[in-house]
């Protein structure tokens, strides 16, 4: 019996549950999970979660009120979601700085810093978390600073080289390329009908992962944002894909051979190594019209979310 494309990805790709339901992670078992704010609302509006939510609650409540009570039990909910799916997962559990720091290196590093030090107060060691920013210069920065100090950082939002270059130099654990974003853009301004093959969003990411192997970077490139198990197809090999519960239910489901389309071995073009400064790194941006608009658009949702979910927690608080 051919094993599914799910079990046949598994054998070269470290796959990662893109999802705060600790149920479908339970479910899917994945090596390593990332959540982000969008995913953590959904969670606590869903009863199943009622009593983590409730606790987290409770402790404020005995904390005292105003703003920064908001902030914190919401600080609290995001490590509570992500011990319980340390139980859960063999590896890593990515936990994402608040959106609305992310051109605040100084405020990241500290909120980065606390959220290591709620995880070791439930025995959680370091090295079983990533720390989440978005691929700003501000968040970049931050991320040098944390992976000097020993924690590893998820540079997400990314959508660009000079992005990956800049998370590089920096020495980032590791970066999530947005592949369905990027094709979300092209469509939108009137390209394709795109192929797997064609996909801007699956070229992006194979131009930075053959530019890390090329130049023996090793920052770990994890695909993300898909809205097809084509483009997950495409990407067979890369080193880990995040990948939520819906497309993960489609690829299990399905059989065939699945070719491996990224190898670290294989012989490759790659663009010249970049290294830039803050002018270099913004004008280069800039010049990316959709890497530009993608991660503006990408840090509002976030921060949208953010604010939801410390609307939600205030009114509880009550």
């Amino acid at each position: 019996m051919t094993a599914s494309k799910l079990d046949q990805l598994r054998q070269m790709t470290t796959v990662v549950a893109d999802t705060g339901d600790i149920e479908a992670v339970r479910r899917l078992a994945p090596v390593d999970c990332t959540t982000n704010p969008t995913l953590i609302l959904k969670a606590v509006e869903t009863p199943a979660y009622a009593d983590l939510v409730e606790e987290a609650v409770a402790w404020g409540k005995k904390a005292g009120g105003g703003e920064s009570t908001v902030h914190a039990v919401c600080d609290r909910l995001a490590v509570t979601f992500g011990a319980e799916l340390t139980k859960i997962v063999p590896g890593r559990v990515s936990t994402e700085v608040d959106a609305d720091l992310s051109f605040d290196t100084k405020a990241t590093i500290e909120k980065a810093r606390a959220i290591i030090a709620a995880y070791a107060d439930r025995g959680i060691n370091k090295d079983r978390i990533l720390i989440k920013i978005a691929s700003t210069w501000e968040g970049i920065q931050a991320a040098k600073v944390l992976q000097a100090e020993g924690i590893d950082c998820n540079l997400t939002l990314l959508f660009s080289l000079p992005q990956a270059a800049a998370c590089a130099d920096a020495k980032a654990f590791l970066i999530s390329p947005f592949v369905g974003r990027i094709l979300d853009w092209h469509v939108k301004a009137g390209g394709g009908p795109y192929t797997a093959e064609t996909d801007p969003g699956v070229v992006s990411v194979r131009t930075i992962y053959d530019y890390y192997k090329a130049h023996g970077i090793g920052t770990v490139v994890m695909g993300a944002s898909f809205r097809n198990t084509g483009e997950i197809e495409a990407l067979a090999g890369c080193d880990r894909l995040t990948i939520g519960p819906g497309l993960l239910d489609e690829l299990a489901a399905a059989t065939g051979d699945l070719p491996r389309k990224l190898s670290p071995d294989a012989q490759r073009e790659a663009p010249a190594r970049l290294h830039l400064d803050e002018k270099g790194f913004r004008f280069a941006l800039n010049e990316d019209a959709m890497a530009t608009e993608k991660l503006a658009e990408g840090i509002r949702g976030f921060v949208k979310d953010l604010r939801a979910l410390r609307k939600l927690v205030a009114a509880r608080l009550v």
